[in-house]
């Protein structure tokens, strides 16, 4: 699993509820990136990505690589893998 993880997300996104559940079940610790919250995590995602549609989970890989990952069932069956892409 890789070190630090960031979910960018929004409270009322129920893709994300779908995701903070399984993470919270699996018991895997996520930095929270709320983008209407916080203006920096808005534009973090959007300068990356094109656009804001979350979740989006955000992580280093091995080879020192952001890693920006759309699809709240891509990002479960990334955790459920310990975090093995």
């Amino acid at each position: 699993m890789p070190a630090r993880m960031a979910l960018y997300y929004y409270d009322t996104c129920p893709f994300c509820i779908r995701v903070l559940r399984a993470a919270s079940k699996l018991g895997v610790d996520l930095e929270l990136r709320d983008i209407f919250q916080d203006r920096k995590h808005y534009m973090d995602l959007t300068s990356a990505r094109g656009r804001a549609t979350v979740p989006v989970l955000r992580y280093t890989d091995a080879d020192g690589e952001d890693v920006w990952m759309p699809e709240s069932a891509d990002i479960i069956r990334f955790l459920e893998a310990g975090g093995a892409a």
